[in-house]
Parts: structure tokens; sequence; C-alpha cells
């Protein structure tokens, strides 16, 4: 089951998306060769294989991507959070 995308983790993460999108959308490549080389090479070879925009399809990908990590590392917090 997917961690449930809070608007808070969603308005922290455009903040940071949308400051710089072209260079947030590079750091994302690098930062996937890195943490999941398949997730990146599926992101790439999909963004290459459509009639929309590369660049777009793959931000859109990153983008979610990165809201998923951090409600999942929100939801690990909240699950090991000790009183």
């Amino acid at each position: 089951m997917l961690p449930i995308i809070s608007e808070e983790i969603a308005t922290q993460a455009f903040k940071e998306i949308f400051k710089d999108m072209p260079a947030w959308r590079k750091k994302m490549i690098h930062y996937l060769k890195e943490e999941n080389p398949e997730v990146n090479t599926a992101i790439i070879e999909a963004a290459n294989k459509t009639d929309l925009d590369p660049k777009a399809v793959a931000l859109g990908a990153y983008m979610t991507y990165l809201l998923i990590e951090m409600a999942a590392k929100e939801n690990d917090a909240l699950m090991n959070f000790v009183e």
C-alpha cells in the first residue's frame, strides 16, 4: 500500500521542485541513478517513447517518486515514534 501524501508534503516538495525545475530534474536523474537505477531507466525509456514532451513526462515521474518517498519517510517516522 502506498503512503498517504499529505498537503504539507506536497507543498514542501513543490516548493523545492519549482524553485528551479530544470536543475531539480537533473538532480533527480543523478539521485535515482544511485538510489534506484531500474526506476530511473524506466522513467527515461517511457519519456522517450511518448509523443509528449519527454522532459515533462520525466518531471512528472520524478515528482511522483519524490512525493511517495517523502510520504514513506514520514510514515516510517510516525510508526517508529517513541515518547
